[in-house]
């Protein structure tokens, strides 16, 4: 009986010593972010239906046939609320693609075309979108580059929305979440994604990430696996375990289909929905440690429960 005691004692003892996994390599470059989001600021606004959405839009294609394994490019015709006829492109970067288990990232990457915020210096200024659109979709680009040089071991999905933020978000919604709606009711084979992460609103400096509520109820193993990573990686000051309660992004469409998603957002952002948000909002570290963690869950996505 002694001797059984001693052996679970000696077991406790040991499972309280195990070493934590050592933290994922850091793969990302924040500089090369930079260079994306400025290359999409160069555009101008990317408003549905101008000559600068419709180049953005041939630009993200030819990036992601160069990279991807295989590319979705969605092109259809919104009409808006108020009769308006918008083209409309959701581009798909896809790493094997006929893998079943798979990981879906979102980010859009039009832009809004009223600075309409509340404190806003000119309501009628289409919003440049450096952080709210081109931040997201430079870490998304990024992560195509290291997909492409290191494939991942699991199916991975790069999706640029279209619509996100072109029409009302409160206190009715209409014309918003277009591209998301639009994946959404066409989930292309070979089905749903294992999870899904929303990445918006990323670069801006000092930027920190609270727990979306919706994200929270619909996938709290997702939430847990990625602000876990974010503290082993040392990223726990800027991926904050605190609620910011619930916030209309692409997310919403996508788990009332069924996807266990969440929303990773920099909220609130002082220039949201103004002129100001501009490239010199953007910072390099942020960009760096939200890719940096963005990478590091596919990469443990093949080994993680």
């Amino acid at each position: 009986m002694r001797r059984l005691l001693l052996i679970a004692v000696l077991g406790l003892v040991a499972c309280g010593t195990e070493e934590a996994p050592p933290p994922p390599a850091r793969e990302f470059d924040g500089a090369a972010a930079m260079r994306y989001a400025e290359a999409q600021l160069a555009f101008g606004p990317r408003i549905p239906g101008t000559p600068a959405h419709a180049a953005m839009a041939s630009w993200l294609d030819s990036l992601a046939r160069a990279k991807a394994d295989s590319v979705i490019t969605d092109r259809w015709d919104h009409v808006t609320r108020a009769g308006d006829t918008l083209p409309m492109v959701n581009v798909m970067a896809r790493f094997r693609p006929d893998a079943a288990s798979r990981i879906l990232y979102v980010a859009h990457w039009d832009t809004r075309p009223r600075s309409d915020a509340a404190g806003s210096s000119d309501s009628l200024a289409p919003v440049p979108g450096a952080n709210d659109g081109a931040s997201g979709v430079a870490v998304l680009l990024v992560i195509m580059d290291i997909l492409a040089a290191a494939p991942p071991s699991v199916g991975v999905d790069l999706l640029f929305v279209d619509g996100e933020d072109y029409g009302s978000f409160s206190p009715e919604q209409y014309d918003v979440l277009i591209g998301s709606l639009r994946y959404a009711a066409n989930i292309p084979a070979p089905g749903r994604p294992n999870f899904a992460v929303v990445w918006d609103m990323v670069g801006a400096e000092g930027v920190q990430f609270g727990v979306e509520s919706q994200g929270q109820v619909a996938a709290p193993d997702v939430i847990d696996r990625v602000w876990g990573l974010a503290e082993r990686m040392g990223y726990g000051h800027i991926f904050i375990r605190q609620s910011i309660g619930p916030i209309t992004d692409d997310h919403e469409p996508l788990i009332k289909a069924g996807i266990r998603a969440i929303d990773v957002i920099g909220w609130p952002f002082d220039h949201w929905h103004t002129p100001d948000d501009t490239f010199d909002k953007l910072s390099a570290e942020s960009l760096e440690a939200v890719g940096n963690v963005a990478v590091a869950v596919i990469r443990e996505a093949g080994v993680q429960p």
